[in-house]
């Protein structure tokens, strides 16, 4: 027997923002038979093929210590760089740059609440 993950939660000061955030970051879609709403405490988000979900929850305290589980995200299309781009320009900040001079390695990023995440380089930059 073994146990599956139904969604993996965040805390957040504002769970609609965040879920607006990590859908442009993912491409993750709200239920649209239960849309998500400025000022709701609990906001979820979907994978396209609904396998993937994301439940953004208010808390009242803000980020304190660093993150204890964090994603890695990798780039469905174009370079890491290409998405470090995408990712700044959606309201993402650098945190620490691991790029190394051989083209391995990863940024480190926060989202609007500060919460860290990496983003690697694709399968075809690892493979090239």
């Amino acid at each position: 027997m073994t146990a599956l993950i139904s969604h993996t939660s965040f805390d957040s000061l504002d769970a609609f923002a965040q879920s607006v955030f990590w859908g442009a970051v993912l491409g993750f879609l709200e239920d649209p038979e239960d849309p998500n709403e400025a000022g709701d405490g609990e906001c979820m988000i979907f994978s396209e093929d609904g396998t993937r979900r994301l439940l953004f929850i208010e808390v009242p305290d803000a980020k304190q210590v660093k993150n204890r589980v964090h994603l890695d995200l990798k780039p469905a299309e174009g370079t890491r760089d290409q998405e470090l781009d995408r990712l700044l320009g959606l309201g993402a900040r650098e945190v620490a740059d691991r790029r190394r001079a051989d083209g391995s390695g990863w940024v480190v990023l926060a989202d609007p609440e500060g919460n860290e995440f990496c983003i690697l380089r694709s399968d075809a930059e690892r493979q090239g």
